[in-house]
């Protein structure tokens, strides 16, 4: 951990060039229309460029919408670490307002841990952070392998690798099912709900005042929340050794459980458990394939997986930006943030800031250290970072091994998320 006074000097270093006192209504102005870009499905291939110039641009208050933007890795870094930091957008000025003129409070239900704080949050991550501990994640290690290997066959007789349907996705989704319970021949149907819950993690409605897809994503919400519920009495009625079934004997035992947040925590982990390490996975192949000299090397030395994962985490996040609120009046660097506020944190920016990274925008896996927030900080530090990463470093290792003359013939395919950007296809000659 840096010192505070490193810390300011890495600010200083980070500074846009205009002075502190001109923060003004331009700022702004650029501000906004630059995240109208980044919202544009245009723009998701190469999402960077942008930014880049919001990054420079500096951190910027956007009033009308209780809105703070920090795109520089000291800035960002220091948010995530400030005790005043909150993630219940309950305690945000544009939730309370949207209350108070008659709006449900929660519309989809308890939130998952990731959306709630203390002490609420600590009781329950503590519950469901024994399933993820570093122990329980290497006694997964032979079944990913085995899993990958399967899945590796497959594409090996047909000849071409689709990156995201015949590796990125199928893996992650066996294994988060394996660990919660979930029939995996129910994949198709939680597929489609998590795909559009992942695109409602978006900030639309802050920029274009439009709720996109609303009503949609209600409905898929509802039915995963169903779902959940439905499996939940089959494990109540015959118990295995999942999570789920976990769960319920903690809520049985009347140790401060109840089925609503054992739907949500679950809920939570489905979508998270998998949408963030396909991007993770599928984003590792596109980049070793765009510089087919780490695909060579890994494939022939395995112990560089670690190296690569963490250098995508940095160079190409599967969580592009994030949210906080304002639990009390903020300072953040040379920016006061009022009560309320949502402060939005654009970690594929921070990633890239060259007062931290030399060389920011090459993918360099031989770099001596590789700076990121791609799993947070915190209370909220993602709990399934040991998986995710051992599934990344697993099935990249096998892919290269098994594959040394693939190569990239074609562009990606992007989904329209921006929170959760990943790929829809990847086709690649093997």
């Amino acid at each position: 951990m840096r010192s505070p006074g490193a810390r300011r000097l890495l600010r200083d270093a980070a500074k846009p060039a205009f002075p502190d006192s001109v923060q003004t209504e331009q700022v702004t102005a650029s501000t906004q229309t630059l995240l109208t870009q980044l919202l544009d499905p245009a723009h998701r291939a190469d999402p960077y460029p942008v930014y880049r110039q919001l990054r420079e641009s500096g951190p910027a208050l956007l009033p009308e919408s209780n809105l703070s933007v920090f795109a520089g890795f000291v800035d960002c870094d220091e948010v995530l670490r400030h005790p005043a930091s909150c993630s219940d957008r309950l305690k945000s000025t544009v939730a309370q307002r949207a209350i108070a003129a008659g709006q449900e409070a929660r519309p989809f239900g308890t939130p998952g841990f990731l959306f709630l704080d203390p002490p609420d949050h600590t009781r329950l991550r503590k519950l469901v952070s024994k399933a993820f501990s570093p122990k329980v994640v290497r006694g997964l290690e032979p079944d990913i392998a085995a899993l990958v290997d399967g899945l590796l066959d497959k594409v090996a007789d047909a000849g071409r690798l689709e990156v995201i349907g015949d590796l990125a996705y199928p893996l992650p989704v066996a294994v988060i099912c394996r660990l919660l319970g979930v029939p995996v021949e129910d994949e198709a149907q939680f597929s489609w709900a998590s795909a559009l819950l992942a695109q409602g993690l978006d900030p639309f409605i802050a920029f274009t005042g439009q709720p996109q897809g609303f009503e949609e994503r209600m409905e898929a919400g509802l039915w995963l929340r169903g779902y959940l519920r439905d499996l939940l009495g089959q494990r109540r009625a015959h118990p295995g050794e999942d999570l789920m079934s976990a769960l319920i004997a903690v809520e049985e035992a009347g140790d401060q459980l109840t089925e609503d947040e054992i739907v949500a925590t679950c809920n939570l982990l489905l979508i998270a458990g998998h949408e963030t390490t396909v991007n993770l996975i599928a984003n590792g192949v596109l980049a070793m394939l765009r510089h087919p000299e780490h695909w060579a090397a890994l494939g022939q030395d395995s112990s560089r997986a670690s190296a690569i994962v963490e250098e995508t985490l940095r160079y190409d996040p599967p969580v592009q930006l994030v949210g906080r609120i304002a639990g009390d009046d903020m300072t953040i660097g040379d920016v006061r943030v009022p009560k309320g506020d949502t402060m939005l944190l654009l970690l594929a920016a921070a990633h890239r800031d060259p007062a931290v990274t030399e060389r920011p925008d090459e993918f360099d896996p031989t770099r001596e250290s590789v700076r990121h927030l791609a799993f947070g900080l915190g209370p909220h530090f993602c709990l399934g970072a040991p998986l995710a990463r051992l599934e990344a470093a697993v099935a990249l290792s096998a892919v290269t091994r098994r594959f040394p003359k693939a190569r990239l013939d074609t562009d990606p395919a992007y989904k329209p998320n921006v929170t959760l950007r990943g790929m829809t296809g990847l086709h690649v000659p093997v």
